[in-house]
């Protein structure tokens, strides 16, 4: 198979491997006491998108994502809040990745803040109301364990993808 081939292949996978882990991430109650507490699975297929092909593919493997979730699961409100949410992320993993020179499990840390972040931001604007911020602290713990989490799976998967994917460009 040819690099352009390859290329094409691998970034399918990873929209399909985000889209599926979004999915799975909708199956699993999280019944902790603490509402809007998300694993933040399909971000594994992001940050390891992030580090073995470029970042603007990453971007693209995360707005597809984040638009074929909302038209097969959520409606137009769950992808406003997930769009705030992963544009934010995106900038930010992007950012301390290339500037910073961060480890995945720093970037992936750091993408879940943001992610939370921006979505809070963005209940703000709509309700006319930063209230909602009140309730950062408590997702950015959060964010952070899970954040963690999906940062050491994804910095095992970027090892070993490492050794067999002649896919990245740039």
């Amino acid at each position: 198979m040819n690099n352009k081939s390859r290329k094409i292949a691998y970034f399918g996978l990873n929209v399909a491997l985000a889209f599926v882990l979004s999915y799975f991430e909708s199956l699993i109650p999280l019944n902790i006491g603490i509402p809007g507490i998300k694993l933040g699975l399909a971000n594994l297929a992001v940050l390891t998108a992030l580090y073995t092909l470029s970042a603007k593919d990453a971007f693209c493997i995360s707005v597809i994502r984040i638009v074929l979730v909302g038209v097969t699961f959520g409606g137009i409100s769950a992808m406003i809040y997930s769009l705030a949410g992963g544009l934010l992320s995106f900038a930010v993993m992007a950012a301390s990745k290339k500037l910073l020179r961060l480890s995945p499990v720093g970037v992936s840390v750091l993408g879940a803040a943001a992610h939370n972040i921006g979505q809070l931001v963005a209940a703000g604007i709509i309700m006319r109301n930063l209230g909602a911020l009140y309730y950062l602290p408590v997702l950015l713990v959060s964010g952070s364990v899970t954040g963690a989490a999906v940062g050491i799976v994804g910095g095992i998967l970027i090892k070993r993808l490492g050794k067999t994917n002649s896919a990245k460009d740039d």
